[in-house]
């Protein structure tokens, strides 16, 4: 069955903005962390390669941030590589998340939140995947 235009239109903007929201709350997190992350506590770094919280915020705002912002251009422009991009990004927050859990543990309605956001990227990515599969047959 194949699905129609508004949908697949649908399906990229909310793909689009999703990531975008995921890149900028990556921006925002990252530039506090690379800050000094005032009140938040050095002691969750405890047992970490790290003393502050300034590479983990580089990281969260280059990588995590970087990754969704480049998806979320790429699928708006329509770009053949959206669909991978848009993956990629999405492996990456799963991936920041499992070691951000492991070193700090659960501290936030962000970090589940953020792991159902990857979760719908992944989602929507596969809808676009097998809509462009199934126009391509």
């Amino acid at each position: 069955m194949k699905t129609s235009k508004p949908i697949d239109s649908l399906t990229r903007y909310t793909l689009g903005i999703l990531l975008g929201f995921v890149a900028l709350n990556a921006f925002g997190g990252g530039y506090y962390g690379m800050s000094g992350a005032k009140n938040i506590p050095l002691e969750w770094l405890a047992g970490s390669p790290f003393r502050n919280y300034f590479i983990p915020g580089l990281f969260l705002f280059l990588i995590v941030g970087g990754s969704a912002l480049i998806a979320s251009i790429a699928v708006f422009r329509r770009s053949h590589m959206a669909g991978k991009a848009a993956f990629i990004c999405s492996i990456i927050v799963l991936l920041w998340l499992a070691i951000q859990v492991s070193i700090i543990g659960y501290v936030s309605y962000m970090q589940p939140t953020t792991a159902l956001a990857a979760t719908i990227i992944l989602f929507l990515t596969w809808l676009i995947a097998k809509h462009n599969d199934s126009h391509n047959q």
